[in-house]
């Protein structure tokens, strides 16, 4: 495995995720570890990441030295390069010009990390710091126009460093980089696959609940399903879900869950219809936070309840990815701005006094489809476009009502229905409607009409860090709209996103 240490950069779920293309494991974890926890996870390899911090700021994150002294290759990138060269006696400077974006690399040494690659390359930089005199052993491997030490590396002690980003895709040569460090320099094995995640996931589960009970709540999306699914191969009737009917749900999205949890799986399943609940402590409210926040005590006061009526439960269960820990907050609570919140994510009450359980904490959407895949859960679960666990509440702006609920959940219906027809579903991230607190004139047979505009969003994406508007054909998009126009009464307009993430978001609350 590799071990990744967190300085804060907005890459750091790239370095992951390049890491594991190679099917190598690695886990992020925060400057705080102790050399301690470091030895006892015993990795090939230790990345240490980049950062928006200068290495003079005052609280700039900082690892323990000691990790260089543990006979461990490691590569620093951007801030982690700096980190490295300021503990090994170096000396790190401030840019006259700041780099920000493509430079060309030109590579004096084509070997170690560099084998293979082009002499000349585009790489990624952002960067105001750079390095002023490099720790003796080292020397430069690889210089752009405005930086000196693009590169450097001490092959004796098996330390290298990178000013520039390898892990995005704008470097165009970094996989290769990162990978000559995975297998040249660390020599590790490609051994990590979904199969040897579910053993090891299994395993880890058993020994944390030991013969205890746990509950999960299930919403039915691809990330509880399949959290519930690899909880019941480790600890069977041990586990029992709780799905709560939140009353923002898409059609026949309960009957869905019944069906294949219960009937066809086998998983012990609680089901709370409390949907009047959840509109009435939402209405009036239309701040989008808020109504997060209200969703969020509402599940966990509810999913109390059905708790309590199970006995002797001691773990609690959940389908948190590591995006989610993300956009919450920075990964280790650092100072990250909160984007939006996440209903599964912020601990629980203290009442409840239950442990977590999240076995796919340190998983981006994609490994959990194929880990899916692997427990052998069906393709219309494991390939199901993701579903916010607000619902339909945050894809209705402003106020959440019963009537504008049944409005969305007819568009919706239709929108999906002609996105499957056209065999679109699988190829798109997430594809839905979208309700506006906003109505426009419009013209329908001789009759004037003045009702709500409705707005289609339609993204690919890999993991939902970054996302594209999808361009539909026009033809879909007229036909989507004309269908919902004449069969939803209250809609007389439709129109179409087209913005990407960033700067915004997928959803629009």
């Amino acid at each position: 495995m590799i071990l990744i240490i967190d300085f804060g950069s907005q890459y750091n779920q790239l370095i992951a995720r390049r890491v594991r293309e190679n099917q190598v494991y690695c886990q992020i974890e925060p400057p705080s570890i102790s050399i301690a926890a470091i030895k006892t996870l015993n990795p090939e390899g230790i990345i240490l990441s980049g950062g928006p911090a200068s290495i003079y700021s005052k609280g700039s994150p900082r690892v323990d030295k000691g990790i260089f002294s543990l006979g461990i290759p490691i590569l620093g990138i951007c801030y982690g390069l700096q980190y490295m060269v300021d503990s090994l006696g170096g000396k790190v400077i401030g840019s006259t010009k700041r780099e920000y974006g493509f430079a060309e690399l030109n590579i004096k040494k084509q070997k170690g990390i560099f084998s293979g690659v082009t002499k000349k390359t585009q790489c990624w930089m952002s960067h105001g710091d750079s390095i002023g005199t490099l720790p003796a052993g080292f020397v430069i491997t690889a210089v752009t126009a405005n930086t000196p030490v693009a590169a450097a590396e001490d092959v004796s002690r098996n330390f290298y460093g990178l000013q520039f980003h390898p892990e995005v895709v704008h470097t165009k040569e970094g996989k290769k980089i990162l990978a000559n460090f995975l297998f040249n320099v660390c020599h590790c094995k490609k051994s990590w696959s979904m199969k040897s995640f579910v053993a090891h996931a299994v395993e880890e589960i058993r020994q944390q609940v030991g013969s205890q009970k746990v509950i999960l709540g299930l919403s039915g999306g691809v990330d509880s399903s399949v959290a519930a699914v690899l909880l019941h191969r480790a600890i069977g009737k041990q586990l029992t879900c709780v799905f709560v009917d939140n009353g923002v749900l898409r059609a026949g999205e309960a009957e869905r869950v019944i069906e294949m949890f219960k009937k066809n799986l086998q998983i012990n399943l609680h089901f709370a219809r409390a949907g009047k609940m959840f509109l009435k402590k939402l209405k009036g409210v239309t701040d989008p936070e808020k109504k997060r926040k209200i969703i969020g005590r509402t599940f966990i006061e509810v999913f109390d309840q059905e708790a309590r009526k199970i006995k002797n439960v001691k773990f609690l269960a959940q389908g948190t990815l590591y995006p989610d820990l993300i956009e919450s907050r920075s990964a280790f609570g650092g100072p990250s701005a909160v984007i939006k919140s996440h209903h599964n994510v912020g601990g629980l009450p203290k009442k409840m006094n239950l442990k977590l359980v999240e076995p796919l904490k340190h998983l981006f959407k994609d490994e959990v489809r194929l880990l899916g895949k692997e427990l052998g859960l069906a393709d219309d679960v494991v390939w199901r476009q993701p579903f916010p666990g607000p619902g339909l509440a945050i894809r209705i702006i402003g106020d959440v009502t019963a009537q504008r609920l049944s409005v969305l959940r007819k568009a919706d219906t239709i929108l999906l229905e002609e996105i499957r027809a056209n065999n679109l579903y699988y190829k798109l991230w997430q594809s839905f409607a979208v309700l506006l607190p906003l109505k426009s004139v419009g013209i329908m047979g001789d009759q004037r009409t003045y009702e709500n505009i409705l707005a289609i969003r339609a993204v690919t994406s890999d993991d939902a860090m970054t996302a594209d508007w999808a361009p539909l054909p026009h033809e879909i998009l007229a036909r989507i709209s004309t269908r919902i126009i004449n069969e939803v009464r209250g809609i007389n307009r439709v129109v179409y996103d087209i913005s990407s993430k960033p700067p915004s978001t997928i959803e629009w609350e």
